[in-house]
């Protein structure tokens, strides 16, 4: 298991997989209580899928199903399979398996970066980081907690958070940021970006029905990530704008924008959670 660090050298360790066969990796769930967290196994997943395909080609989407909660204490097989190479795109399917049970999969698209068409929608107006209060104390005061749980490898600033409008969901913009430096490897940075893109969203569809964390149970039932350009993720702060525009039978659907501060947009998510009140 992963050895004692700083929380980024522990997601750092964590996307480091060992290779067992051609397609077959095997990664360390990381230090933690209860259920693992999804945005860990998605990011290991990607480097699964990454180090199958020529660095030549960056990851530029992904698609994937929560099948069952991952544990702390087993480690995880990664199986990829080589769905197709073509000229501009190559396409990966990846399994996680825990105790022999699948708990993840994910299907990804790589492509060779080329000229085109641009254009992206404007970043949302936000309160800059420094105005905004550190998402463990707010969720610590919410649940009556004594002590603010430990910082994990993604700061997360709680911007102010946006009534629904008539037509349209709930919203907030959050700053995220990691907490130290990542090696160059651009498939890694890639992968911390996917890992951050599964924080926050829970709570953006939960606003919708004044569900705190004390009065709610949720999980994530399928997550997808385009990415648009190629991401430094170590800095600087992404703002991550996320709304619900839509929930119904306790599921909730999501959609998130993450950009630079200079307004460039880096990647969109998507995703549907499992919400109820406790």
């Amino acid at each position: 298991m992963t050895e004692a660090g700083s929380p980024v050298d522990e997601l750092v360790a964590c996307l480091d997989l060992e290779v067992l066969d051609r397609d077959l990796f095997l990664g360390d769930p990381g230090p933690g209580d209860g259920r693992l967290f999804g945005g860990m196994v998605a990011a290991q997943c990607a480097v699964a899928a990454g180090r199958t395909v020529d660095p030549e080609r960056p990851l530029h989407s992904l698609h994937a199903y929560f099948l069952r909660p991952g544990r702390h204490d087993v480690p995880i097989r990664f199986a990829v399979d080589r769905i197709r190479d073509g000229r501009t795109f190559t396409t990966r399917r990846v399994v996680a398996l825990q105790g022999g049970e699948a708990i993840f999969n994910m299907s990804t698209s790589f492509a060779r970066p080329e000229e085109g068409f641009e254009h992206q929608s404007s970043m949302p107006a936000a309160q800059p980081p420094e105005q905004c209060e550190d998402w463990e104390v707010m969720r610590a005061r919410d649940l009556g907690l004594s002590t603010v749980r430990q910082s994990g490898a993604v700061e997360v600033r709680v911007g102010k958070a946006e009534a629904a409008d008539a037509g349209s969901g709930p919203r907030q913009s959050n700053w995220l940021r990691l907490r130290g430096a990542l090696p160059d490897d651009p498939l890694v940075h890639t992968a911390a970006l996917i890992y951050a893109t599964d924080r926050t969203l829970l709570s953006t569809a939960a606003r919708a029905h004044g569900l705190s964390w004390s009065r709610r149970m949720a999980a994530s039932l399928d997550h997808a990530v385009w990415i648009h350009q190629p991401v430094r993720l170590d800095e600087s702060w992404l703002l991550y704008a996320s709304e619900s525009p839509a929930a119904r039978s306790a599921r909730s659907i999501i959609f998130g924008g993450l950009f630079y501060p200079d307004g460039r947009r880096v990647a969109s998510v998507a995703q549907e959670a499992l919400i109820r009140a406790t």
